[in-house]
């Protein structure tokens, strides 16, 4: 489905879709909140908060209620945390499982409660927790637990059933989620990449089970301006985003033609782009949509005398990048200043800066200061400072310094400052 027809599909087409229709959910914190957008598309156009994408556990969310675990139970990010959710209208039903395994002792308390009531639409998808928490060489495990899983789903469940299972959406580089413990924090860095490989072992059981695959990695590799600072997480308008592809699919599966998208103007591109999660757009007066491209000008030119017309628009070749203007010639290379060109009153040298432009005065130097005189001189991050003519009176007292301790046999000009 296009990023366009995503708009068309509102709060009348998602209820008018899953009329009289039991939708299960099973998986993670990124299940969780596209079971809350589902069932906050199915009441009224709306998009989810901040608050409602973070929170967790709580007894009510729209209407819904809270089944088993969250806060009836206690409040933690083990492998062993539960919750159960269930939202009953007169003629909608969704319900969510929070697994942290793809196959394990709960998860067959799950499909024995699929059995008992069979749903029109699971949606499945379990890889994070899988492929961090238990075990480092996570493949073989993984693929194991699939094989079991999406055998025993196909016998719990009628073959009308649609059975979806999504792919993992792309991680960031920097993963801040609760699943990791300070144990495997080390694998953070690296978790992006065992998602794509995690990806294709559940997509190509799935397939192999007669499942259907809906790749959300794939939808959402150019979306990642979505994505919370977490790195895991995505903000409402991704979540509006695959709800809408979910009832895309289930659409297409059940041959079901969906409203026409809306027309590609400023209007729909802003309502379709507007991160007001919670509330409702504004008014078509205060939108502002990306500026449409003028419409380009053919210029037709028919030359019968080259020569004249190029001299006529000469001119106007200035304006074009290839044009080089005329530069006046480069400034010859001023020596180093001496003692003539000095300003009155000067009684230290003079120093020249890295461009070579301007000159400044420096802070003239004692003859008392021993580190300068008994230590060589050392250059730093810098170029050197290169000193012009000394003035006779520093001079003087520094070769008599020189004479008095310094065991040197030349000048000390010749020692520090090999240049004239």
């Amino acid at each position: 489905m296009s990023y366009e027809a995503m708009a068309s599909v509102g709060h009348q087409t998602a209820a008018q879709l899953l009329h009289n229709r039991s939708v299960v959910v099973i998986g993670d914190s990124i299940q969780r909140s596209a079971y809350k957008d589902l069932v906050l598309l199915l009441q009224r156009d709306g998009y989810l908060s901040d608050s409602q994408l973070r929170r967790k556990g709580e007894l009510t969310f729209e209407s819904d209620s809270l089944v088993e675990g969250g806060c009836l139970d206690q409040m933690h990010n083990g492998t062993n945390y539960r919750e159960v959710r269930e939202f009953r209208s007169t003629h909608h039903r969704v319900r969510f499982y929070f697994v942290t395994r793809v196959f394990s002792r709960y998860m067959s308390s799950v499909l024995e409660d699929l059995r008992a009531d069979a749903p029109d639409v699971v949606l499945v998808n379990s890889c994070i927790w899988d492929i961090s928490r238990y075990k480092a060489a996570w493949e073989e495990d993984y693929a194991e637990d699939l094989h079991l899983f999406l055998g025993q789903l196909k016998e719990a469940v009628p073959r009308e059933t649609l059975v979806v299972w999504n792919l993992t959406m792309p991680l960031g580089r920097r993963v801040l989620g609760g699943f990791l413990t300070p144990e495997v924090a080390s694998r953070a860095g690296t978790l992006r990449y065992d998602v794509v490989e995690a990806n294709f072992i559940g997509g190509a059981l799935a397939d192999a089970y007669g499942a259907d695959v809906l790749d959300m990695h794939f939808h959402f590799r150019l979306s990642l301006q979505q994505r919370t600072k977490d790195g895991v997480h995505w903000n409402a308008l991704a979540h509006r985003r695959m709800t809408c592809l979910i009832l895309g699919h289930a659409a297409e599966a059940w041959g079901v033609q969906l409203p026409p998208a809306l027309p590609r103007t400023r209007t729909a591109f802003a309502i379709a782009g507007s991160m007001r999660c919670g509330l409702a757009p504004p008014r078509p007066a205060t939108l502002r949509g990306p500026p449409s491209p003028p419409a380009p000008r053919k210029v037709q030119v028919i030359f019968e005398d080259r020569q004249p017309i190029r001299e006529a628009l000469q001119p106007a070749c200035t304006r074009h990048a290839y044009y080089t203007p005329a530069t006046t010639p480069a400034p010859k290379f001023q020596p180093y200043p001496s003692e003539q060109n000095q300003p009155p009153g000067a009684r230290s040298p003079y120093i020249m800066k890295k461009q070579r432009t301007r000159w400044r005065q420096r802070a003239p130097y004692s003859y008392s200061q021993r580190p300068f005189l008994d230590a060589p001189y050392r250059q730093g991050p810098r170029k050197a400072p290169q000193y012009n003519q000394w003035s006779q009176h520093i001079e003087a007292a520094y070769n008599q310094r020189l004479r008095e301790d310094a065991p040197y046999s030349q000048p000390l000009q010749h020692i520090f400052f090999p240049f004239p």
